[in-house]
């Protein structure tokens, strides 16, 4: 008996929910490697077109129900939190050298199913891609997080992932976690964390505090965000690799599925019909073709939608993603 789960939570045209949807393959992935062949999940992700609103679906081998389900990711992403130690460091800012370095140890330490470590610096940072200041790498575009009011992208990366999987192995912190994921995952987000899990993907933390009708720094006007989409994000981001970009004289960092245009940065990602594993998903969204209309139709994919980084008073954020193609 096969099973599938629309995933309520998750729109279509929010980065930090596509985002989270590469975190909840990626974890499920991981959990299913941690069972015999047998107990295998085998999950497959794909998007219901035909019952709208467009969200997406798991497929499972076997019966799971939505705290099954949840169960099992939390499962997968404990697994993979030890990748996110780094020693430290709050930013994306090593040398090219050193960059080069801990990238060449995690491919040498990486094995078929013990990838994770180098999969996440290998959407971090390239050591060919300079920044604006010399020797120093350029962090992904999808980054933007730069230490400006002390957050800074490596320590909020730990914290997140170290927070959800916690000391604390108690009932009740087993309970919260999983509860978190549901309500992410199945339901419309109320967004009622405070903003110390966000990396600024989730559009409705553009907050123009300027527009407000209140004091920005009162409780009632503070931006909120949704804790589980972050921790899953956190996760689904080692899927993006990045890869060295010429552009004019210099060499900047690119992540598969992005571009640059008009001294900006876009970002595409695919709907695609039928289920997917997540090294098909991945192939999808690095495909060449991506950005051609209709490109990537003989492989299911049947929209493609693109967000755009925006800048305002130095603070960065993603829109709301639009079709590339009406």
């Amino acid at each position: 008996m096969n099973m599938v789960h629309r995933l309520d939570g998750l729109e279509p045209d929010n980065l930090l929910a596509i985002l989270a949807l590469l975190g909840v393959a990626t974890a499920l992935d991981a959990a299913d490697a941690k069972d015999p062949t047998t107990d295998r999940w085998c999950p497959r992700i794909g998007w219901d077109l035909s019952n709208p609103p467009l969200r997406p679906l798991v497929h499972l081998r076997g019966s799971a129900d939505q705290q099954a389900l949840a169960t099992r990711i939390d499962q997968g992403l404990r697994t993979l939190a030890a990748a996110y130690s780094f020693d430290g460091r709050q930013d994306v800012d090593y040398s090219l050298k050193e960059a080069g370095r801990l990238l060449a140890e995690a491919a040498r330490a990486a094995g078929p199913v013990a990838r994770e470590r180098v999969d996440l610096l290998s959407s971090l940072m390239n050591e060919l891609a300079e920044s604006g200041k010399p020797g120093r790498v350029a962090p992904t575009p999808l980054c933007l997080l730069h230490g400006g009011g002390h957050q800074h992208f490596l320590e909020r990366l730990n914290h997140v992932v170290e927070g959800h999987r916690g000391s604390n192995t108690s009932v009740d912190d087993h309970a919260a976690r999983i509860e978190n994921l549901k309500d992410t995952l199945f339901h419309p987000w109320r967004r009622q964390d405070d903003l110390s899990s966000s990396f600024r993907w989730d559009p409705k933390e553009d907050v123009r505090y300027a527009l407000m009708a209140g004091d920005p720094t009162a409780n009632a006007y503070k931006g909120h965000t949704q804790l589980g989409a972050n921790v899953l994000a956190a996760i689904g981001l080692a899927s993006l690799t990045v890869v060295p970009h010429p552009r004019g004289t210099k060499i900047q960092v690119m992540v598969l599925g992005g571009r640059y245009k008009s001294g900006g940065f876009e970002f595409a990602w695919p709907i695609w019909r039928d289920p997917a594993t997540l090294p098909t998903i991945r192939a999808l969204f690095s495909h060449p073709d991506l950005w051609e209309e209709h490109g990537l139709q003989h492989l299911g994919v049947e929209h493609v939608f693109v967000a755009r980084r925006i800048s305002v008073n130095k603070l960065m954020n993603f829109t709301r993603a639009e079709p590339l193609f009406s």
